[in-house]
């Protein structure tokens, strides 16, 4: 874009000023987002390009942080674009090159905050790491993205509601048949999306153990894609239908495979506390197959919402959730 002779005589023609080790690498970001040369040479560029394309730094360094945080979970998660009118000069973030237009120039992942050409968005690998700061809510938000922004194997809402049940619930009769007042199931739900992992939900505060069951429950009912994906979900009915018990189970084997990470990870969790659920049938009456008809339309649904559907399959789900909890130390 610059020839060498112009770097060298503008070198020449001005004092140029050493950055500080931060705002040099702002610089540079900025620099490879917009495919210039910016380097010390070219200091000259920086005020300009800082003036109009400045705002877009934020999203950048926060994706390059990310991308090197050992810690972070790589789970795979695909961007969540939305038509975008934006204020001032932008360019495209996967491209490099100018978003021109007055309104709906391109798209933005509500997540993360990518701003991509429309034609771009179908090239963006996917990696979206969403931002805390969008994620609203806990309940009715999307299971990977939730875990992401967290960053975090599994959702919240399921590692401190399991680890509270299996501290002082576990022999409880009728553990997750039993219903908790909704009122207060309610107040569980407000109390994660008001206040995440600083929630309170200590037998001092609620001490029906079935209220924090049955708001376990509910976030697996509001997951807008369930535990068990709508795109594995006719895989698993036809596994059901299996006669066979070994090739039954192999077939399950096959179609857990297919998850998504996240789903796969929070349904191992799920499983193996409900294993143990099962070891204290004793005291809570609660085997299998009782747990296979509470958590089976909990945790599969149809991807098209019919009755008939749901109704017809509700066998299959029961015998799938059956299936995973005797066998859990096998499948996962």
């Amino acid at each position: 874009m610059f020839s060498e002779e112009l770097w060298l005589e503008n070198d020449k023609k001005c004092a140029v000023v050493r950055k500080p080790k931060q705002g040099r690498k702002r610089q540079e970001l900025l620099a490879v987002a917009l495919g210039v040369k910016v380097g010390v040479k070219g200091s000259f560029l920086w005020p300009p390009l800082k003036l109009f394309a400045c705002p877009q730094i934020s999203s950048l360094v926060r994706r390059a942080a990310l991308s090197h945080n050992d810690n972070h979970f790589n789970y795979e998660k695909t961007h969540n674009f939305k038509v975008h009118t934006f204020r001032g000069p932008h360019w495209c973030e996967y491209c490099a090159n100018f978003m021109w237009g007055l309104i709906a120039q391109g798209v933005r992942c509500s997540d993360c905050g990518l701003n991509v050409h429309k034609q771009c968005s179908k090239h963006v690998p996917n990696d979206c790491q969403p931002d805390l700061k969008r994620i609203k809510k806990v309940y009715c938000c999307d299971l990977t993205t939730l875990v992401k922004a967290h960053n975090m194997q599994r959702p919240m809402v399921v590692d401190i509601c399991i680890r509270e049940i299996e501290a002082r619930g576990l022999k409880s009769e009728g553990l997750y048949r039993v219903s908790g007042f909704t009122e207060h199931i309610e107040d569980v739900k407000m109390a994660f999306d008001r206040d995440g992992e600083k929630a309170d939900i200590s037998a001092n505060i609620y001490p029906d153990i079935n209220i924090i069951t049955g708001a376990l429950k509910l976030y697996f009912r509001d997951l807008p894609i369930p535990v068990i994906t709508y795109d594995t979900y006719s895989k698993f009915i036809e596994a059901a239908k299996i006669s066979s018990a070994d090739e039954r189970l192999e077939a399950v084997h096959e179609v857990l495979v297919l998850l998504p990470p996240a789903h796969y990870e929070t349904l191992r969790y799920l499983m193996t506390h409900l294993k143990k659920v099962t070891l204290n049938e004793k005291d809570n009456f609660m085997n299998a197959e009782n747990l296979g008809i509470v958590f089976g339309p909990t945790l599969m649904r149809p991807p098209e919402d019919s009755t008939l559907t749901t109704l017809h399959d509700m066998r299959y789900q029961k015998l799938i959730v059956q299936i995973l909890i005797e066998n859990e130390d096998v499948l996962f």
